[in-house]
């Protein structure tokens, strides 16, 4: 077979990197449509969430099995199938009329979506030089990244516009396009293709069943348990408890397989570098980071600033393009400033900004969110590139399709960690300021007497009813209360993210490039 005549590396890039951002938008576009497809098809907004929980479970399900399904079939037979697959769901979803029906759709869609981010890092990361891994990872950090930041504000426009379908139909035409760039311009490297059919051979003939299985029931458990657990009160619910126990049981039962199998279905044994474990792992926290500041900051402007969904859409919007103009510069530095310093000025950067919303009261202005947003555009943008890039940094090529799977895996559950975590705190944390706030509120209080009998009058003299006055007056003292409460738990949260977040700088420490790997001038071709 002759080799494929060489492409030039950008049209590579644009080819694979339409797959990664419709796959990561959807996770997030469905987020604003939740009303308008409860109403059409008939459901309760707690039954819907299921359309985001099974995308979300089987985009998770399918990560790990990256690298497995790319020595069976070819990285980029696994790309193109992913992509078909993606593409077909997102039409059936738009066609469908009851959520039964949507929530299987959304599912295939998922499991399409799931193999797109990993294959497309392996393909980058074997298509750019040495010298211009930085700036393979920026255009994937932005595919990554800026998909769930755009999701919501892309979603809101089309149901204020058009009908929820288009949420799902707008996939199609910029799939079909991707289909044809990388059935044109993507073509396996040769040395890839040999590694991959040799242990292609062996892994039909030592095919890990049982790892596949525990990895299926593990991984899948582990998400719903991370997605509907708030929604049950998590260990009050004997299903949640159930599934935990499921989920800790498969999960150590698929380790232990995975590095004893002859050919595991999932290469867990890459974890033994170093490098690899630490940045995946500072990876995940900052996916975990990441999605629980994307929820919580909109509906601090939701709920206490009284901003609309689409205005706190447009409100976070700059963070994003902080992180367009920001990361192409990051990945263009990568071989000229250390890694570790780039990643250990993020943390450090995202601490002072989560430090800066914790100041944050009912009389913050836009501009004042806005500000500490493009701070934390920097601080993401030099983050994501350089992790991503030196994570991956000794692992050798035929093995990228595994390292990719299992980064993106833990990454996408870190996300689910972080939102799980700060969405229940959110909630216990206003519960218990409210509790110790309303103890003041007594006519032992001079003050807050005072403020009260203000209310009671001045509703008194508007409707001239004494009687209920003073009980409307005491219920608008609640609700003032409950809006400080929220407040002192958004602190706390906003706090919290910066103190988990620095916890893991000593994890930098361990990020060492490749051992002789030499420092080479970035030249890109633009």
């Amino acid at each position: 077979m002759t080799a494929a005549p060489p492409v030039n590396k950008w049209l590579v890039t644009i080819s694979v990197t339409f797959g990664t951002l419709m796959g990561a938008i959807d996770v997030s576009i469905v987020n604003v449509a939740v009303p308008h497809l409860a109403g059409a098809l008939g459901a309760t907004i707690e039954q819907i969430t299921w359309v985001t929980t099974g995308f979300v479970m089987a985009t998770v399900l399918v990560m790990p099995l990256t690298g497995f399904l790319a020595r069976m079939f070819g990285q980029k037979r696994v790309y193109l199938a992913s992509l078909v697959l993606f593409i077909a769901g997102s039409a059936l979803c738009g066609f469908a009329r009851s959520l039964p029906v949507l929530v299987i759709f959304r599912v295939v869609q998922g499991l399409g979506a799931g193999a797109l981010q990993p294959t497309e890092q392996a393909i980058l990361r074997q298509t750019f030089p040495p010298a211009e891994q930085g700036m393979a990872m920026a255009v994937f950090g932005m595919a990554v990244v800026l998909g769930p930041a755009f999701g919501p504000t892309l979603g809101g426009y089309i149901v204020d516009n058009y009908n929820w379908p288009w949420i799902f139909f707008i996939n199609v035409p910029v799939g079909l396009i991707s289909l044809v760039m990388v059935t044109r311009f993507v073509h396996e490297p040769e040395d890839i293709r040999a590694s991959n059919h040799a242990m292609a051979e062996q892994q039909k003939k030592n095919m890990d069943w049982i790892g596949i299985v525990l990895m299926c029931a593990g991984i899948a458990t582990l998400q719903y348990v991370l997605e509907e657990g708030n929604r049950n009160d998590w260990f009050h619910s004997l299903e949640i408890v159930t599934l935990t126990f499921i989920s800790v049981v498969a999960i150590a039962a698929l380790i232990i397989r995975e590095l004893s199998a002859p050919m595991p279905a999932a290469d867990f044994s890459l974890f033994r570098d170093v490098v690899f474990l630490s940045g995946t792992l500072v990876g995940a926290v900052m996916f975990a980071m990441l999605m629980a500041v994307t929820f919580l900051l909109p509906l601090y402007m939701q709920i206490l600033l009284g901003y609309s969904a689409t205005q706190a859409g447009l409100a976070m919007m700059p963070r994003s393009l902080t992180m367009i103009v920001v990361m192409p510069i990051v990945g263009r530095i990568y071989n000229k400033v250390s890694p570790r310093l780039v990643i250990a000025f993020g943390i450090c950067l995202f601490a002072v900004t989560a430090w800066m919303m914790g100041h944050y009261t009912l009389q913050t202005t836009t501009r004042d969110v806005v500000n500490v947003l493009i701070i934390q555009g920097v601080a993401f943008s030099c983050l994501f590139i350089p992790l991503t890039t030196l994570a991956l940094s000794s692992i050798p090529r035929h093995r990228l399709s595994d390292a990719t799977g299992l980064n993106s895996l833990l990454r996408q559950v870190g996300g689910s960690v972080g939102l799980a975590v700060f969405a229940t705190m959110l909630s216990r944390f206003a519960t218990r300021a409210h509790g110790t706030l309303i103890q003041h509120v007594d006519s032992a209080n001079a003050a807050a007497a005072a403020r009260i009998h203000a209310i009671s009058g001045a509703i008194a003299s508007r409707n001239g009813n004494p009687s209920g006055a003073n009980t409307m007056a005491l219920q608008i003292i609640d609700g003032i209360v409950r809006r400080q409460a929220m407040v002192l738990s958004f602190e706390k949260l906003f706090y919290l993210a910066g103190i988990s977040f620095l916890c893991v700088l000593p994890l930098v420490l361990l990020l060492r490039a490749a051992p002789g790997g030499e420092k080479i001038e970035v030249h890109v071709e633009m």
